[in-house]
């Protein structure tokens, strides 16, 4: 990845579209995020700054995050201080990987305030901070004392220190004359990232790369390599690589990858950071629920195979039932006393040996054996029916668990809810009242223009199946493989949008990371619910299949609401 100091140059470009934009709302989705409603441009817009270690950025974004009932702590002060203001301007510090957001506002009393906030985006180190027009902190997101900090404290009331500065050149400033002297001699990526703020080692590639190709001399391709990051970026880039992402404001011409560009910086982070934020989001609140479900899978496993063990020696009832025949038909040819007895299947014509009770009369053995053969033919139907039921309840958990890794924070409420519903968890009881809310499938538009929705768990699949979706509309769901209820809602849909809808079905099924997945397709009235089955579980007929790659990127760029 390669959200370095350049990259903050072309972000900071992008991000002048918001200057005299006035702040409508301020949102704390969780505790490493913050989202500005701004409007500006005759448009309301989201603007995200997030510290999370791994996902630090600040960008424009388009994707919805729910909110938590109560906002937090320094949500409310957020609001307070900057909520209603206008923002004068967006600077960076340096080429450093920080921006700085300056607002005026008015106070409580209605006077004008100014409040400058910062937004340091350095990794484990990031961090979203409020100051006053003095200097002193109000409060930030994160607080370090000084006993964490020895460089600098970042608590309300203490003056805000910038983060310390490297002790290398800026290549925003940098002279013509101190290029040269640099570039005096070739000069090797690592050295690049070691002389100048703001390059990492991806866009240090990328320079020698280009002047190795282009002929140039590095001193004169310098000044136009980083005015590409001034005007904001010529090919947002997106290179996806085993489980290594690139991503760059510029073509990035060194990597010989199949290649996505975006039409500006925020949609490419979208693509690039929203999945895997939302995947951490997530975890933090459902990493319970998700041990749960692999708790409850392992003794469901276990038990199973303590099934097939009963079934086996249930299934040896035909034994006692023959051995309780031939001892009949022979009751004249052995008395009580020997320990087993040979006599002639007359099926088979064969001799068996059956072990009999030296206690027991012939005719008391004989007995024996066709009560043996009734508590395992009983025991037979009751050991399969324990089986079906268990494999039933495999099966369930597993399409649980499947939604529950692909699940938006929103869902996991109701698959809690679902699996309250369906008796295997408690739910905590709250002191506020819940109102009942209706599942919401995710909706999507096709290429075409066709609305598309999908159900990311069993509650929001049965609504949409059987409330939602119009008998001749088409339904889909990957064949034999536990996933999402997909919608077209449309009679007669066009090839494209039929392939969308077949990718978005593909994608949210246990077959993500497969290829040539098979996805079903009928009409919504040849889907029917069995009678009991649990949540989610349908029956479909007259359908068609498509085989699909899944495709994240095409599922990006579909319009989601």
């Amino acid at each position: 990845m390669a959200y370095d100091g350049l990259f903050t140059v072309a972000m900071t470009k992008e991000l002048q579209q918001f200057v005299t934009g006035r702040i409508a709302r301020v949102h704390q989705p969780n505790s490493q995020e913050i989202i500005l409603t701004v409007r500006a441009n005759g448009r309301n817009d989201k603007l995200l700054f997030s510290i999370h270690p791994s996902y630090a950025r600040v960008h424009l974004t388009e994707k919805a995050i729910d909110n938590p009932p109560e906002p937090p702590m320094f949500c409310t002060l957020l609001r307070k201080h900057i909520e209603g203001g206008f923002i004068e301007s967006i600077e960076q510090l340096g080429a450093d990987r920080v921006i700085v957001l300056t607002i005026t506002a008015t106070n409580e009393i209605g006077d004008p305030i100014t409040r400058k906030l910062y937004a340091e985006i350095m990794g484990r180190h990031s961090n979203l901070i409020l100051v006053e027009e003095q200097g002193k902190i109000v409060d930030s997101l994160k607080h370090l004392p000084p006993s964490v900090n020895s460089y600098r404290t970042v608590l309300p009331g203490f003056e805000y220190i910038e983060p310390p500065k490297q002790d290398k050149e800026n290549p925003l400033t940098i002279s013509l004359n101190e290029l040269d002297d640099f570039f005096g001699m070739p000069r090797e990526p690592k050295e690049i990232v070691q002389e100048f703020v703001g390059f990492s080692p991806l866009h240090a590639k990328e320079f020698v790369h280009r002047v190795n190709t282009e002929g140039l001399s590095m001193a004169d391709a310098f000044q136009p390599f980083i005015q590409q990051f001034k005007e904001g970026g010529n090919e947002p880039t997106y290179i996806e690589i085993g489980n290594k992402v690139y991503f760059s404001p510029i073509a990035l011409t060194h990597i010989d990858e199949k290649k996505t560009v975006y039409p500006n910086l925020s949609k490419l982070l979208d693509r690039t950071f929203f999945a895997r934020a939302e995947r951490d989001r997530v975890k933090q609140q459902a990493g319970d629920l998700e041990r749960w479900i692999h708790s409850e899978l392992s003794k469901l496993r276990l038990k199973l195979k303590k099934l097939d063990k009963d079934l086996k020696r249930a299934q040896t009832l035909d034994k006692y039932q023959l051995y309780g025949e031939l001892l009949m038909a022979n009751l004249y040819a052995f008395e009580k006393g020997p320990t087993e007895v040979t006599v002639t299947n007359y099926y088979t014509n064969e001799p068996v040996t059956i072990p009999i009770s030296v206690r027991k009369t012939p005719i008391e053995n004989a007995k024996s054996y066709y009560a043996k053969y009734n508590k395992y033919k009983n025991a037979l139907i009751m050991v399969q029916e324990q089986i079906d039921k268990t494999n039933d309840d495999i099966q369930y958990f597993e399409i649980i668990m499947q939604q529950v890794e692909q699940a938006s924070p929103a869902d996991i409420e109701e698959i809690r809810e679902e699996l309250a519903d369906q008796g295997y968890l408690k739910l905590k009881k709250s002191k506020r009242r819940k109102k009942p809310t209706r599942p919401k499938p995710e909706e999507y538009i096709s290429s075409t223009g066709t609305r598309i929705s999908v159900g990311k768990n069993n509650k929001q699949n049965d609504y949409l199946t059987f409330k939602i979706a119009r008998k001749n509309e088409i339904w889909m769901h990957t064949k034999d493989i536990p996933g999402s209820h997909v919608v077209i809602h449309e009679e007669e849909p066009d090839e494209p949008t039929m392939r969308e809808a077949a990718n978005l079905a593909a994608y949210f099924s246990k077959a993500r990371a497969s290829g040539s997945v098979p996805v079903d397709y009928t009409q919504a009235r040849h889907v029917k619910k069995p009678s009991g089955a649990k949540p989610g579980f349908v029956n479909y007929f007259e359908q068609k299949t498509i085989f699909i790659d899944p495709d994240e990127d095409q599922i990006m760029k579909l319009e989601h609401r």
